[in-house]
């Protein structure tokens, strides 16, 4: 039986991450979205919202479950007794990235194997970032995410906005 870890931030999990969920459940006996908590990075929502809003996305998908980690990705996938972390390819420019932390994964945890699987090509300009600015500036989003993560945005920036009306 292999176990999958495909972790990210995942703020908020759009259509491009969906699709990556799919396809690698369809790999892997099991696999566990992993929403990590991170700290250092701004994000419009808790991580507790990030599990809620993927858990409700990925519903249906008997083999996937998710889950919050705090602590280096390969520990949890060790500590998960998974095997495999899976990540998207959008452009180029992600390989190198992605490429590098494979490495330095591989050199903590000899054991665990990145796969790599490349965004089908009507998510590959899609990313969390993107879809909070075009929401941010007025667009509509309702093409890149589910409906319940479009409208928790939606009213999430809308908060914010009053919020720094004060």
């Amino acid at each position: 039986m292999t176990k999958a870890v495909y972790p990210g931030t995942f703020d908020p999990m759009h259509l491009g991450h969906i699709d990556i969920v799919r396809r690698a459940s369809d790999i892997f006996d099991e696999l566990i979205v992993a929403v990590y908590t991170s700290p250092a990075k701004r994000t419009l929502f808790t991580v507790d919202e990030r599990v809620e809003m993927a858990r409700q996305a990925l519903q249906g998908l008997s083999n996937v479950t998710v889950e919050s980690y705090d602590t280096l990705t390969v520990r949890f996938v060790l500590d998960r007794e998974a095997s495999v972390i899976v990540r998207g390819l959008r452009v180029i420019s992600d390989f190198e990235m992605e490429y590098q932390m494979a490495l330095t994964n591989r050199r903590l945890a000899p054991q665990v194997d990145s796969v790599c699987l490349m965004t089908s090509g009507e998510y590959a300009f899609v990313s969390s970032s993107l879809v909070k600015e075009v929401a941010g500036a007025g667009g509509s989003i309702a093409q890149f995410v589910t409906r319940p993560v479009e409208h928790a945005v939606l009213e999430r920036l809308d908060a914010v906005r009053s919020q720094g009306r004060g």
